[in-house]
């Protein structure tokens, strides 16, 4: 009988006597930890920001096998704070904050509650001990992202439309332009955001991300670079609609904008991996290793990039390839405002 119980816990490895239960099993690892996600606008299935912190969520929690909520805002975002708040009555421990819009309330909140960590993805604003800020070298993928809308150009024109005119948006701005001019020195460069803070619609506004698109387009640009979040796929529509291309943000939006019809005109996105950050700041959680006050994700750690899928870029990975080795190396610096 005790044979039998442990084998129903899981098979084990005769060669290397190791565990072979997949993670999430019954055998898997299982942690008593609670881990509570605020997502921003647009929630899960936004297919880019909220999701790739989310799929770092449920990787962790495959893992370790801890129980998770998600708690996603009104349409304004108006209760992000309220959403805090509650998982860390709850005791949820470390609660995730997905996006620099929470660092106002998160100020009160951490205050509140300082035996509960917090990471706050996007912000450095927040100088509290038990919050941890989760940070990207945004313009460094946005350049290389720039140099292959600019190399893909046909009329020397492209575009960049931010979700909200925020400063973290304005590394995506400088990143992206700095890339174009990199190989096409004379080519233009249009740039508009959806809105202003602290209206932060224009991450969740397809219609408005299309009108814009459709603007930019029918001035000249046959690339358009989207960072605006669920906004973005009103500019894939409105590239199919044109007949141009657009560039995605965040996850690899070629895989996961969920329409097959759209897939043709994304050149690539500019991968930032919040997913990896999400991920590696709970696998140190939870092994009680001491999270640093700030951590930075960049083109060295594979913290931001490109996407290949479709292979529209295969024929300039050379040159995008050697442009990133000179970011890696501090050859090229790339701008963080325009």
């Amino acid at each position: 009988m005790a044979s039998l119980a442990l084998m129903a816990c899981g098979s084990n490895d005769p060669d290397t006597g190791r565990d072979t239960a997949e993670p999430g099993s019954s055998a898997a690892a299982q942690s008593d930890a609670k881990v509570g996600l605020a997502f921003d606008v647009g929630g899960r299935g936004d297919k880019s920001f909220n999701d790739s912190a989310v799929a770092g969520l449920d990787k962790a929690k495959a893992e370790f096998g801890f129980e998770s909520e998600e708690l996603s805002p009104n349409a304004s975002g108006s209760d992000r704070g309220d959403n805090l708040r509650q998982l860390a009555e709850d005791g949820f421990n470390p609660v995730i904050a997905v996006g620099f819009a929470f660092a106002e309330s998160l100020q009160a909140v951490a205050t509140d509650f300082p035996d509960t960590t917090f990471l706050i993805v996007d912000d450095a604003s927040v100088k509290s001990p038990n919050v941890k800020a989760l940070l990207f070298a945004e313009e460094q993928g946005s350049f290389l992202v720039g140099a292959a809308a600019a190399l893909k150009s046909k009329t020397g024109n492209v575009g960049y439309i931010g979700g909200v005119e925020t400063p973290l948006l304005k590394k995506f701005e400088a990143g992206f332009v700095a890339g174009a001019k990199q190989v096409k020195p004379d080519i233009k460069t249009q740039v508009k955001y959806l809105s202003q803070p602290p209206d932060f619609s224009g991450f969740g506004a397809p219609d408005k991300g299309k009108e814009t698109a459709n603007g930019m387009y029918d001035a000249g640009a046959d690339v358009v670079y989207a960072a605006a979040g669920g906004s973005g796929v009103g500019v894939f529509q409105s590239a199919l609609a044109k007949k141009t291309l657009a560039i995605g943000v965040d996850s690899d939006q070629y895989e996961s904008v969920g329409d097959p019809t759209l897939q043709p005109v994304i050149l690539t996105s500019m991968l930032k991996r919040v997913d990896v950050a999400v991920y590696e700041s709970l696998q140190k959680f939870l092994n009680e290793e001491e999270l640093p006050a700030e951590s930075v994700f960049d083109l060295s750690t594979d913290g931001v990039g490109y996407s290949t899928s479709g292979g529209f870029v295969d024929d300039i990975s050379t040159q995008l390839e050697e442009l990133k080795g000179k970011i890696i190396s501090g050859e090229i610096k790339v701008p963080t405002t325009p």
